[in-house]
Formats: C-alpha cells, structure tokens, sequence
C-alpha cells in the first residue's frame, strides 16, 4: 500500500488548461513519485498579495524582446542584463571599482558557499554582504539548490530538504527552504531565489515530474520563511526538465503565488539547443509580462541574444571569467584564443572594436605571453570578457528602445557567422521572435561545417561553435 501525500496545487491547474500552448495534453491528478508515494493534487488558494522590493518598467519592446528599467533597492538596473558570478562574494580577477566601471549591476553570489565560508552569521553580523564586500549596486543570491546538481555525490534529496556532506570539513549540512531563504535573508542579496529540486535536463522518467511538484511544494515554505520582503525580492524558479506539461503546470503554479520576478531554471545542463529555445520561449510567453523574467546558467552571447528575442530578461554565468582563466578571449566573431602560438607576434588588440581598457593598452602578443605563465593574464581577459558581456547587454537594451532591434540582431549574427551557417536552432527561434533574419542566412542548405583551430590561418580567430552548423531552413508552424 503506497502512502499518499496531498499537494497544494493551484485551481486554474484542473483541465481547464489555458490554450497558450496548444497541443499538450493535461496530465492526471495523481501520480507515483519515484520515492514511492502516490501524490494527489489538491486546490490551492493563493496568498495575499506580499509586498515587493522592486519596480519592472517596460521602456521598449519589439514583439517579444523587451528592454525594461528594474529598480531595486541598492540600484536602478537596464534590461536585459548579465550578471558575473561571483560565488563567495567576489569575481575572479576584477576589484569592485572595475565592474563599476565597466557597467556591472547585479553581481550573484552563491548562498550554499557563502553559508559554508565566510558563514551567513558573520554576513549579517557586517550588515550583509554589500557591505562586507563594499558593493554598492545589486546583488542577487541563489538557493543553493544547483549544488543538487553540481554536489550530486555529496547531497541526498528528501521532501525535508538537501542533505550535503561538507566539501569544507566533511559534516553533514541539512538546506531546507525554510533554511535556504533565513541564510539569504541574513546575506541581504536584493533579489533572492527560491530552493528548488534541481535535475539535470538530460533526465528523463518520473524524476522530472516529482522535482517540478517538489518545487512547487518548497516555493510555499520558502515564501512562509521569507521574513525581509519589504527589502528583498523572492523569484521562484520555473522547472520539468524538456517536458512542455510539466514546464505549463510550474509557471501556473509560481504565477499564482504572486512573486516579484521567475527564473526559468533547469537549462543549460547539456540539453540540445533545439530544446533549450522551445522551453525559453514557452516559459516566457507564459510569465507574467509585468515581472522580470530571468534565464539561469545562460552566458553565451548567442544564447542571451537569441533568448532575449524571445522575452527573456536577466542572465548569469561564469563562462566569461572563467574561459578567461584558460586564455579566450569573447570577440563579436566568436573567441579569441590567445595560448594559441599565432597570437605570439600579433600587435593587434583583442577587438579593434572594443573601447575597453585591454583592447586600449595591450596587443594579443602581450597578453599571450602572460596567459602561458602570469596570472595577470586572466585578471585582464576577465576584465575584457566581462566588458564584452556588459557592453552586450546595453546594445541589446539600447536597440530595443530606439526600434533597431532586428538590425541589430542581424548585425550580431553576420559577424559571428559571414559565412551565413547560422545554426538551424537559431533560424527556427528568431521565427517564432518575430525577426527575420534571412538577410543574414545563406538562402539554401549547404554541406554541415564545423570550425577547427586549425581554421584560425589569417584571421587569428577559432569560433567556438558549439553545434554543427546548417543554412537557413525555417521550420514551419513553431507555435510556441
């Protein structure tokens, strides 16, 4: 006999399902979690409005792209943006002063780590982490549920919580969500994530749809335990791996609960892309289009233009300092790898185009020399690469606003892509975005190429092409 478990669900999630994404199938009201236990749904009724800490402007849009102004209470924030990781209060590399001066607004820090070292006690005992690391603008903090992920081998996963085995000394840290959003509430991040059940998207089988109940289950208890909401803002975090009901089912459920902003969680985990863009753009056109909406773990500049296009708002990643560690450099072509020995005699700067301090004051042959033995070489690569991300940002914002959106989109995928192979995942995207990009396709398919180091010859560059690229082929009816 299997115990059965009553789960607070939203109304509006009975098969009267919105018709926002056709095709899918509801799924029934109960189901056998792989633990064991048959889960039966049970009505929600939505909480009371709590107040928020932020206010979401839309200042301009073009079909589903937007660029918004997001006030929070440590700064006035330009969307979309990207925000650097800086795990234990700090971004490999670069002094506060410099990501002031090179536009960052919003740095992450990690609350598992932070709870681990320098403790969240000692955080609150410095008036939080803005002050204990003198940073002025907007911070923001995960729950620390990617370590479900990342820690696997260290953590065990109950409807309780997370137990994980310290990597630090070895003892064993129960996170619940109640301890989750009382540790971010002690580090004082002005936007603060939800602990969900994270899995990978590679998945597939009933663990997928227990972790999305799961989650939905944990918002409840996070919102309970959040006791700071006049000054930090709770975003729920969207899951159900690449399962379109399971993914529908989640934003209903946070959206009913109110929040100041969603995350769409669970991606970029070694999905194919095909997939990442469908569960983005059906995340997007269902949240709310007063709230921000951010895409965790995204930081490839194709993959934030591409989802900014389909109404995405906020990103983070390490992939900019930390590919600087191993000596790329991001360019508008691609990446710059300067350990490679053509970049020994080159007096060219990283971008001619870049108005940063690297590509003002040192040549590829300067910065190679570095890279192969000093440590100084990834301090100004990661200066660099996050210049690149931030200037990203506010060209993506700045031609939203001024209506040059597609043209701007069309002038960023001809320079990484002249030979007009721009990736079919990226062609049947802009589609449902609503941009034509034909003019920067090649009009029939071609043979599959893939880019090699040994392709770098004159241009001194190695596109880092994560797929094997096609010619324009649209696919028809992409309703999303």
């Amino acid at each position: 006999m299997r115990n059965s478990i009553a789960i607070a669900v939203p109304l509006r999630l009975r098969p009267n399902i919105s018709n926002t994404l056709p095709h899918h199938k509801f799924r029934p009201t109960c189901f056998h979690s792989h633990e064991g236990h048959t889960i039966s749904c049970v009505p929600y009724s939505a909480p009371q409005t709590k107040p928020m800490a932020l206010h979401f402007e839309i200042l301009g849009r073009f079909n589903r792209a937007r660029a918004a102004q997001l006030t929070l209470p440590h700064f006035v924030c330009q969307t979309p943006l990207f925000m650097p990781v800086g795990t234990q209060g700090t971004i490999k590399g670069l002094t506060n002063n410099e990501l002031e001066r090179i536009g960052c607004q919003i740095i992450l820090g990690n609350t598992y780590h932070l709870a681990l070292r320098p403790t969240s006690e000692l955080l609150e005992e410095a008036g939080g982490l803005h002050n204990f690391m003198n940073w002025p603008r907007a911070m923001l903090t995960d729950s620390g549920g990617f370590q479900m992920v990342s820690l696997l081998h260290l953590a065990d996963i109950t409807e309780e919580g997370v137990t994980f085995q310290s990597p630090v000394d070895g003892k064993p840290m129960l996170l619940t969500p109640e301890e989750s959003i009382q540790i971010q509430n002690r580090i004082g991040a002005d936007i603060i994530m939800a602990l969900d059940d994270v899995v990978k998207t590679t998945i597939t089988g009933p663990r997928i749809e227990e972790a999305m109940y799961r989650t939905l289950r944990w918002i409840d208890r996070c919102i309970a335990a959040h006791k700071r909401p006049h000054d930090q803002n709770l975003f729920g975090i969207v899951q159900g791996g690449l399962d379109p009901e399971l993914r529908d089912i989640c934003v209903k459920g946070l959206v009913d609960r109110n929040l100041p902003g969603y995350a769409i969680g669970g991606l970029a985990g070694g999905e194919d892309k095909d997939s990442f863009w469908r569960v983005v753009a059906q995340c997007t056109a269902a949240l709310p289009e007063d709230k921000p909406r951010y895409v965790m773990g995204v930081g490839y500049p194709l993959d934030i233009v591409v989802c900014s296009a389909l109404g995405a708002d906020m990103y983070d990643c390490v992939y900019p300092t930390r590919t600087a560690r191993f000596g790329t450099a991001l360019i508008p072509e691609g990446v710059l790898k300067l350990k490679h020995r053509a970049m020994a005699d080159d007096t060219r700067p990283i971008d001619p185009t870049c108005p940063c301090m690297v590509c003002k004051n040192y040549t590829r042959a300067y910065i190679h020399c570095l890279v192969t033995k000093d440590a100084m070489g990834s301090q100004l690569l990661s200066y660099h690469n996050l210049y690149y991300m931030m200037r990203l940002s506010r060209n993506l914002h700045t031609s939203i606003v001024e209506g040059r959106f597609p043209k701007f989109v069309c002038d960023f995928l001809q320079t990484m892509f002249p030979k007009g192979d721009v990736p079919e995942w990226v062609c049947n995207a802009m589609e449902v975005a609503g941009i034509d990009i034909s003019s920067c396709c090649a009009p029939f398919p071609s043979c599959q190429e893939k880019y090699s180091s040994d392709e770098i010859g004159t241009n001194d560059i190695h596109m880092e092409l994560r797929l094997t690229h096609t010619s324009y082929r649209p696919t028809r009816n992409l309703e999303i």
